[in-house]
């Protein structure tokens, strides 16, 4: 991709783009999903995921590039709600702990095949059908969903309503105080500390603004009550503002964990990109087993109680990701395969929980905003961890190669982990593997914080039952 667009310094947007659209628009489609039909929702997402993907595949420039990931995070965020919308307007809820849990299996599944399939697409085609493959899958998604998909209409849609009423209940004053505020906030996350020094009058200038956006925006929220993105009754709501933490610890550990696992094998372990990937297995099949393992112990011998599933998912994966800090270069198979599987269990035990936490307190019409927030939670957790572990690994990193005679600080930040043993003679090589591990071990120390604070969302967790009452009295007689 570098080497068509010729724009090396666009490179950091092509992911940022497509962040920024799917973050901030999560809780705006669950106002949507709210007030209009799930499937056209859901449809029309696709729609415009599959034409970011059109725009990303016949890029004649980076800028175009960049405007299609912009887009087809939009449809990202419309289809990532859409999905457990469409479970909840389906699957009963006493039944939906399996179905729930097993997209969370999916999801764990495709953050790993999708790399690995990208590497080998590019490698034997082009670039460009990694983003054109997504046009047969979106036609065949489109199609099932037209034809195999009925759904009830929504619970607080009213048809005759003016399009004056519409728009005041889609909240848009909400609307135009939290997209720019959020898009601030993440620039400055993205930007902080790599693009610019966070004493840098844009980096400042951003965190103001986006301050002051998201302040007002919470004002509005107050007094628009039932009208507001997102209602007060629904984040006061115990097990809603649980899970909302829970959520974000969970997006704030593993995207921090899964990118710097991946620099680590290749960096330390002299892997290549693709078989880093592999190397990351272990955590991501363990996510798999015990998602679904969650999913079928809350329907069978939990009575429909989840609760549990978040506590011992938060104590399992902090001591797993507490080993992972514990990373050498010299670490053996045994321990860099089992404290993966560690951390991947206990965060496939609780994930999708906080998400069936919401479902089951709020009413019908309120489960839409409820399922988006767990998702922006997760999504916002992952983009501001990230950016502080990244942070403390370029300071410590900067800090540990200042010693190594000869080596500049940037080269090593800017060079590819594949090529970093290139950049001294091989009798200072180990010297800089100890320095890049001790940076690395300091954002592996980011997710363990984040991790083990997932606890406070556990413990508030109300004790509910995804079955009727009735049959849960059956049950302890």
């Amino acid at each position: 991709m570098t080497n068509d667009f010729h724009a090396l310094d666009d490179i950091g947007w092509y992911g940022s783009a497509y962040l920024l659209t799917m973050c901030s628009m999560q809780l705006i489609y669950g106002r949507i999903y709210t007030f209009y039909p799930p499937k056209l929702v859901f449809l029309a997402s696709i729609f415009l995921f599959e034409i970011g993907s059109v725009v990303c595949g016949a890029a004649p420039t980076s800028t175009a590039f960049i405007v299609g990931r912009a887009i087809a995070g939009l449809g990202a965020s419309g289809i990532i709600s859409g999905v457990i919308i469409i479970i909840v307007y389906t699957v009963p809820l006493e039944k939906r702990p399996v179905f729930v849990s097993t997209m969370g299996a999916i999801f764990g599944i495709t953050s790993v095949i999708s790399p690995l399939l990208g590497g080998v697409i590019t490698e034997k085609a082009t670039w460009r059908w990694c983003f054109y493959i997504n046009l047969p899958v979106g036609a065949v998604s489109t199609l099932i969903v037209i034809f195999f998909l009925t759904l009830e209409p929504p619970a607080d849609r009213d048809a005759k309503a003016s399009w004056k009423q519409q728009v005041i209940r889609l909240d848009p004053i909400g609307s135009i105080l939290f997209l720019p505020g959020m898009v601030c906030l993440l620039l400055a996350l993205q930007w902080g500390g790599t693009e610019y020094e966070w004493s840098n009058g844009r980096i400042i200038a951003l965190l103001v603004v986006s301050g002051v956006l998201l302040i007002l925006f919470a004002v509005v929220q107050h007094f628009m009550k039932d009208n507001a993105t997102v209602p007060t009754h629904i984040i006061s709501q115990r097990s809603v503002f649980a899970g909302a933490i829970y959520a974000g610890c969970i997006g704030g550990s593993m995207n921090p964990l899964l990118y710097y696992l991946s620099i680590y094998f290749q960096a330390l372990k002299n892997a290549s990109a693709t078989k880093a990937g592999i190397m990351s297995l272990p955590l991501v099949l363990s996510l798999v087993v015990s998602s679904i393992l969650a999913g079928a112990t809350t329907q069978t011998i939990a009575r429909g109680y989840y609760t549990q599933n978040l506590i011992l998912g938060s104590v399992i994966a902090s001591v797993g990701t507490g080993l992972i800090t514990t990373f050498r270069p010299d670490t053996g198979h045994a321990q860099w395969i089992g404290y993966q599987f560690l951390y991947g269990f206990g965060c496939g035990l609780g994930m999708q929980q906080a998400n069936l936490g919401a479902q089951t307190v709020l009413s019908r019409k309120d489960v839409s905003t409820g399922v988006s927030l767990m998702f922006f939670s997760q999504s916002f957790g992952g983009a501001l961890f990230i950016a502080v572990a990244q942070n403390l690994f370029a300071s410590k990193l900067v800090d540990g190669v200042a010693g190594i005679p000869g080596l500049n600080s940037e080269d090593v930040l800017n060079v590819g982990a594949t090529a970093l043993r290139s950049l001294v003679d091989p009798s200072q090589l180990n010297y800089l593997l100890i320095a890049y591990n001790a940076a690395l071990r300091d954002a592996f120390r980011v997710a363990l914080g984040v991790t083990a604070f997932s606890i406070v969302g556990a413990l508030l967790m109300e004790w509910r039952s995804v079955k009727p009452r009735k049959e849960n009295q059956e049950a302890k007689a």
